[in-house]
């Protein structure tokens, strides 16, 4: 059992926070209320950032103390909105989220993964017709160890995990999402993600 703090209870947090508590891991889900991020990150041995992208910078900075020493597992994608509402441009193009957060928290160690796909597919990847492909960028062997680990009490076996380098490869999987909205207007939303044919 791990210690796991959510920031975001939106789908995305919602959805990580109830299979990570089924799979047998302490989970609390900060919501917007004042201080609930700060608590929740404290006493968590792993926090997963779930909120959206756009202002996950400024939200995690400022949580720079509680944050020390942590994994943190960044799962969302920092986009710029369409009209649709849909991914229409990257906030940081030529870096990612990843990048800038792990910059900013030099005593913090960011593991990229789950954003390549739909939010239901990152805690039943089963439910797919093909096996799906899930990715790790992180400069940590240690913090990516342990975050694969998490995925596999998420359903992901081991074979659908690629490591794919440092924390830098997280600007490949992050422009990825401009996918989305085409596949999206295109076939419905229908739960699919990102993989790669072998």
């Amino acid at each position: 059992m791990t210690t796991i703090a959510v920031l975001g209870n939106g789908r995305v947090g919602g959805n990580l926070a109830t299979a990570l508590t089924r799979a047998g891991h302490e989970v609390t889900v900060a919501d917007r209320a004042p201080g609930a991020a700060a608590d929740a990150a404290r006493t968590a041995r792993i926090v997963v950032n779930a909120t959206p992208g756009a202002g996950s910078l400024d939200r995690l900075v400022a949580l720079r103390a509680e944050l020390r020493g942590k994994i943190l597992v960044d799962v969302s994608n920092a986009t710029a909105d369409g009209p649709d509402g849909l991914p229409a441009d990257l906030i940081y193009p030529g870096s990612s989220l990843a990048e800038q957060l792990q910059e900013a928290l030099p005593e913090t160690r960011v593991v990229k993964t789950l954003n390549t796909m739909l939010f239901p597919v990152m805690t039943a990847p089963a439910l797919l017709t093909q096996a799906p492909d899930v990715f790790l960028s992180g400069d940590d062997p240690q913090a990516k160890q342990t975050v694969s680990e998490l995925l596999t009490d998420l359903g992901w076996r081991k074979e659908w995990i690629t490591d794919l380098g440092g924390i830098q490869t997280a600007r490949a999987t992050e422009a990825a999402i401009l996918f989305v909205p085409h596949v999206i207007r295109s076939s419905g939303f229908m739960p699919f993600a990102i993989s790669i044919a072998r």
